[in-house]
C-alpha cells in the first residue's frame, strides 16, 4: 500500500516482494545498516548499485554522540557529496541515528529509509523526528528532517524474534487510541505472515501521517503521538533499556489510561491491561515514583517548566494538561497495585 504525506510530502510503500521494484539510484550514495540486518541491506545495495556501505550495531546504545561522531566521519571519508543520498536500514534506532545523520552532515542531505522492524515502520520512520540519547535522558538531541522515501518491505518481519515483532505494535495500538479506531486494538492474532499485517500496518501509519502532517514540528495537534511516552521514556532509561521501547510505551499507556480514569474518564484500564498480557513484558522492577522524578524533568516535551501529559479520556477523545505531583505519584501506585 502506498501512502502520502503532504507536510513535507514523500511516499511510504509498505508492502510485500517491494525490493524488485527498487530502481538503481542515480546518485552518489552510502548505505547504513544495522548489522542485524545486513542480508537485506546488502540485496538493497545490489539492487540499487551502491557500493559504500557502513554497517554498526543497532539497539539503543547505537544513539551515542561517540558514534554519530564516527559516522560523520565515515561519510566524509567516503566523499559522499550534498548532492548525495543516505540508504537507512534497520529499525527504530538506526532510523533515528540515520536520520540526524543526514539532517546534519553538511547541513543536510537527502535520505530514504528502509525500516526492518514493526517499530520502525509504525513509528520512527515516519514523521522526520531524528535523534540521539544523552546519558541524562532519551532523545535529548534532534532535528526534525523528513526522509525523501520510505520502503517497508515486510517479507523482512519473518527474521524477527517475536518480542521484536510484538513491540512494535505497540505504537499501533497506541495509534488506536488516538483515532478511536477499534480495528487497531486487535493485534492479538498478528504474525509477521499474517495476511491482514499489511492492512493493519497501513492503517496504523495512516493515523500517524494525519498527526504529523496538520502539525510537523509538534506545536499543538502532534503532541497526541506522546501518548504513555512520558512515562516510557523515564522507565527506559532508569532500566538501561532491559525494557524495550514498545514494552515501556505499553506501561506508560497503563498510566496514562488510569490517569484517565482519576480524572472522570472512560474505564480503558483493561484495554491497557489485555495489550501487556499479550506482550508478556518484564515484570516492572520496584521502582520508587521518586527515582523516576530526575528521568521525567528532563522530558524534552516540557513546556513552560512543566511536563503536559497525553491522557485518553476515551477512545478517539485525549487531552493534554499539566498535572500535580500528589495525582502523579498516587496514580503511580495505583499503577504498581493493579500490576501486582
Amino acid at each position: 500500500m502506498r501512502l502520502k504525506v503532504h507536510n513535507p510530502p514523500y511516499t511510504v510503500e509498505i508492502g510485500r516482494g517491494l525490493l524488485p521494484t527498487l530502481p538503481p539510484e542515480p546518485r552518489d550514495a552510502v548505505l547504513l545498516y544495522d548489522l542485524a540486518a545486513r542480508p537485506f541491506a546488502e540485496a538493497i545495495a545490489h539492487q540499487a548499485n551502491i557500493t559504500a556501505k557502513i554497517g554498526i550495531r543497532g539497539g539503543e546504545r547505537a544513539k551515542t554522540l561517540e558514534t554519530y561522531a564516527g559516522l560523520l566521519s565515515d561519510l566524509a571519508k567516503s566523499g559522499l557529496g550534498r548532492d548525495g543520498v543516505l540508504y537507512v536500514v534497520g529499525g527504530g534506532t538506526l532510523t533515528d541515528l540515520g536520520g540526524f545523520l543526514a539532517a546534519t552532515y553538511l547541513r543536510g542531505i537527502v535520505y530514504q529509509s528502509f525500516p526492518t522492524t514493526t517499530l520502525a515502520i509504525v513509528d520512527a520512520s515516519v514523521g522526520g523526528k531524528t535523534g540521539l540519547n544523552l546519558p541524562e535522558g532519551k532523545n535529548l538531541v534532534g532535528a526534525f528532517h523528513a526522509p525523501e522515501r520510505v520502503t517497508a518491505d515486510l517479507d523482512w518481519l519473518v527474521t524477527l524474534p517475536e518480542r521484536t515483532f510484538k513491540e512494535g505494535l505497540v505504537e499501533a495500538y497506541k495509534h488506536g487510541f488516538i483515532a478511536g479506531d477499534p480495528d487497531l486494538l486487535v493485534p492479538f492474532d498478528l504474525h509477521p505472515e499474517h495476511p491482514r499485517l499489511e492492512a493493519y500496518l497501513s492503517k496504523a501509519v495512516a493515523v500517524k501521517i494525519a498527526v504529523v502532517s496538520a502539525d510537523f514540528r509538534e506545536k499543538g495537534e502532534r503532541r497526541k503521538l506522546n501518548l504513555g511516552h512520558t512515562l516510557a521514556h523515564a522507565l527506559e532509561a532508569v532500566t538501561d533499556h532491559a525494557l524495550t521501547h514498545g514494552e515501556a510505551v505499553a506501561y506508560g499507556l497503563l498510566f496514562a489510561c488510569l490517569l484517565g480514569r482519576k480524572l472522570g474518564g472512560e474505564d480503558l484500564v483493561d484495554r491497557a491491561l489485555d495489550l501487556l498480557d499479550w506482550l508478556d513484558a518484564p515484570p516492572l522492577p520496584p521502582l520508587s515514583w521518586s527515582t523516576l522524578l530526575p528521568y521525567l524533568a528532563r522530558d524534552k516535551k516540557k513546556a513552560e517548566g512543566e511536563i503536559h501529559w497525553v491522557i485518553p479520556l476515551e477512545l478517539g477523545k485525549l487531552t493534554i494538561t499539566p498535572l500535580e505531583g500528589k495525582l502523579l505519584e498516587e496514580t503511580y501506585q495505583s499503577l504498581e497495585e493493579v500490576l501486582r
